[in-house]
């Protein structure tokens, strides 16, 4: 029964010596009460002997009994959590132990018969309760403790979800009187459990009653146990409890459930991805993650968000050798020690260099030979790149190029270009640059025999330069959050999705797709910042003002993620699609990129006019 690993401090060795110690003490007082009761109340002769036949054996049975304490965990549990289970294991003991006296004063005494039949079941009978009592007599005090001296006033808590994930909150919470809640009210939408109870905490109505209840009770604090709700689900209570300005926690997802690992640490803030009214995309990485096992993995800009999170990925599926390369050294150099703590037998090689240097990419193709490449490297920031177009240019449409040509001469088996729903239709040389990197790679893919495929993307939320962190600190510092108009919409989607459709991508591709994920509805931000807002337990325009500054250079009110005349294909996975190719002339194209490359190193003032010739769709602002 005992298994796993324990940390014996010198805290810890204490707390077992004495346990140890007052278990002895246990075992020595069961075995007189047994026969202090079997010869009624008096020490007659005949109780004197057979007590002397007991201390004969009596270190033998000790040394066994602790060794059965032991076995069935009684020196490592935490009895301030004690629950049934270490019950069972007092029970599972006392019956052991009376099993070895048994055994041990019938085998070892047979000219006395052993000792009296009632010893055997009285000791067990005073062992366990004996026991009980001193294991849980701590637990008891603590509660006691946290009644009688309250430090402050303790939080009122309502829970969503009267399942398992509820009763393992309900259980921590009413076991550890430090943390300082109360537990008040239960809600569940199964009419069935309306009215009843769990450890003692009564279903007092549905979702629907939650601003009843809040007010009625004054609820300051709400759980969501619900780990397997569905993204839409999850979105209808929220907007619920949002409105209630309480302070909103979540248990995590059905893995943690299955796994056991439901407890108070385990919580987490609602975030503004509960609210984006959809489940995520959910990809079995571990069956299409063969195709890089045993493969040399080239990762460009493997210093930001979404890079960093394919090397992990990558590295924890067998890749013979994982190639880190970005031009910024400080992230880059996290991620490094983050792979090397947790794969320490990764084959893992850091490069920082330029994908606009053509040197330095031949010789790191031909030192490497790399057979798959996940191309993320890129200028991302629309008005950033507004003000230095030149650079958009030279770093995501020259730097995809190189990189392309690269694959084609050293024959690397796939190229998977990281692309945005802002190449479609672009308004932004950002999105203008993205769009020339798709066709770049879908002229390509028919002329070499490497596999080249796009991925395009909506927003990722938490990566470098998204717009939550943003309200975040505003919030933090009380405002306002600045939002750039009120109607504003975009298509949001989490660093772990993005990059799973990444991966899935390149177990698809056949060459020349660009793979389109199904985003569901669009978000207006203006509703994201509101909704961040109350979540914080805070009011929109009353305790945070909003600010609306004006659409930026390059940015438009919402995204598209195909153009009109890509229609989609659908994949094994309905949730990731594939726009068909756009004919155009390739030679042209080829003609124009070649003409871009040269023109664009005099640091012309006009590239954004040169830019609308390759990309009829790009419609910059203040350009006929």
């Amino acid at each position: 029964m005992m298994h796993g690993k324990f940390h014996f401090d010198r805290q810890t060795i204490i707390r077992t010596l004495f346990l140890i110690v007052v278990d002895l003490l246990v075992i020595e007082l069961s075995s007189f009460m047994a026969l202090f009761i079997r010869f009624d109340f008096t020490m007659n002769p005949e109780m004197i002997r057979y007590l002397a036949i007991y201390r004969h054996h009596q270190i033998l049975v000790m040394a066994i009994t602790i060794i059965i304490f032991a076995f069935c965990h009684m020196y490592f549990s935490m009895w301030t959590y004690a629950s049934i289970r270490e019950m069972i294991n007092i029970l599972v003991a006392s019956l052991l132990y009376m099993l070895v006296v048994t055994t041990v004063y019938t085998f070892l005494e047979p000219e006395n018969h052993g000792m009296p039949r009632s010893f055997y079941l009285l000791s067990g009978a005073f062992l366990f309760a004996m026991t009980f009592f001193v294991r849980f007599i701590y637990r008891a005090l603590r509660e006691i403790k946290g009644k009688i001296n309250p430090l402050v006033e303790p939080k009122r808590i309502m829970i969503i979800g009267a399942g398992s994930a509820g009763a393992g909150l309900i259980r921590e919470i009413k076991a550890n009187p430090s943390l300082r809640k109360k537990i008040v009210d239960l809600v569940d939408d199964d009419p069935k459990k309306q009215g009843m109870r769990m450890s003692g905490v009564e279903v007092t109505g549905t979702t629907k009653d939650i601003p009843e209840l809040v007010k009625r009770h004054g609820i300051n604090q709400i759980l969501l146990a619900l780990p397997s709700a569905s993204g839409e689900e999850r979105k209808r209570i929220l907007d619920i409890c949002k409105t209630t300005g309480c302070e909103m926690l979540s248990v995590p997802g059905i893995y943690q459930i299955v796994r056991g690992d439901v407890s108070i640490s385990q919580l987490k803030k609602v975030d503004v991805n509960d609210l984006l009214g959809r489940d995520p995309i959910q990809v079995d990485i571990d069956s299409i993650m063969g195709y890089v096992k045993d493969k040399v993995i080239l990762v460009t800009g493997a210093g930001g968000s979404i890079g960093s999170e394919l090397c992990r990925q990558i590295a924890s599926h067998g890749a013979k050798q994982l190639i880190m390369l970005d031009i910024y050294e400080n992230t880059t150099y996290e991620v490094q020690n983050e792979l090397r703590h947790e794969f320490p037998n990764l084959n893992l090689v850091v490069l920082i260099g330029s994908v606009r240097n053509t040197k330095r990419i031949d010789h790191i193709f031909e030192t490497y030979r790399p057979d798959i490449v996940y191309h993320a490297a890129a200028h991302k920031h629309v008005p950033l790149m507004e003000e230095s177009p030149n650079e958009a240019v030279k770093n995501n449409v020259l730097g995809t190029w190189k990189m392309v040509k690269a694959c084609d001469k050293w024959k690397t088996s796939k190229f998977v270009l990281i692309s945005t729903d802002k190449a479609v239709n672009p308004t932004n040389i950002m999105g203008a640059s993205k769009r020339v990197c798709e066709m770049i790679i879908q002229t390509y893919d028919k002329r070499s025999e490497t596999e080249f495929v796009a991925v395009r993307f909506g927003n990722v939320l938490g990566s470098h330069g998204s717009v939550i962190p943003l309200f975040e600190k505003q919030i933090a510092e009380g405002g306002p959050v600045t939002v750039t108009h009120p109607d504003i919409t975009r298509f949001f989607m989490t660093i772990p999705e993005a990059v799973s459709l990444v991966l899935q991508a390149g177990a698809f591709a056949k060459g020349g797709e660009i793979f389109v994920l199904d985003m569901g509805e669009p978000v207006k931000i203006d509703d994201l910042a509101r909704n961040l807002i109350l979540l914080h337990g805070l009011k929109p325009d009353v305790d945070i003002p909003i600010k609306y500054i004006g659409l930026r250079p390059g940015e438009k009110l919402y995204e598209e993620i195909l153009m009109d005349e890509e229609g989609l294909q659908d994949t094994s996975n309905k949730l990731i699609h594939i726009g068909h190719p756009i004919k155009m002339d390739e030679e042209l194209f080829l003609q124009q990129l070649q003409d871009l490359s040269d023109y664009v190193q005099s640091e012309p003032d006009d590239i954004k006019r040169y830019m609308k010739n390759i990309v009829p769709t790009y419609s910059p602002k203040g350009l006929q």
